[in-house]
Formats: structure tokens, sequence, C-alpha cells
């Protein structure tokens, strides 16, 4: 299964790459756009989801690495405000 992993910039300036088992997450992120924080976290949890779920599907397990991405990108946001909408960008995606 193609694995995708995608570089995020966060509000405040920081960089990380984070990883999908899948390339689900093109369909709801994409390489140079721009998204609102609450808007970004629901997007890459909706995509990461189903990333897992198409493991399951091959394999019979669900994918811990997706939902260890998952689990950090929320970490991540959680320490911006509740009601803050800056941006987060993905900077790149790249296939493996």
């Amino acid at each position: 299964m193609p694995e995708v992993h995608f570089e995020v910039r966060w509000p405040d300036g920081v960089q990380r790459t984070y990883y999908s088992p899948s390339t689900a997450i093109r369909r709801h992120l994409a390489a140079g756009a721009s998204y609102e924080l609450s808007d970004f976290v629901q997007r890459a949890r909706t995509a990461l989801q189903a990333a897992s779920e198409r493991v399951r599907a091959k394999y019979g397990y669900t994918c811990s690495s997706a939902l260890d991405t998952l689990y950090q990108i929320e970490a991540s946001a959680s320490g911006f405000g509740a009601t803050e909408q800056r941006p987060v960008l993905v900077v790149a995606m790249d296939d493996s």
C-alpha cells in the first residue's frame, strides 16, 4: 500500500512531517493548501481513519501508525486556543 508523508506548517510556524499509510490522505488534504485549524484537524481525522480502514480491509487490522499520526496532530492542535482559527499550511506531500 503506498505511503504518504506530508509536511505541515502550524500557525506558530513550526513545521512537522506526518505519515499516512495510504494515498487516501490526498482526498482530504492538498499540498500548498491552507486550512483553518479546526478544518485541518477534521480533514486529517477523516483521512487518517479512512487510511486505517483501508489497511484493515487489506490486512485485517487497523493501522496503529495512522492512529498515532492522528494523535500527534490532535496533540499539536490542542496547543492553540479552542476558538483560534489561524491557518495550517500543508507544505508538501510525498509518496513513498
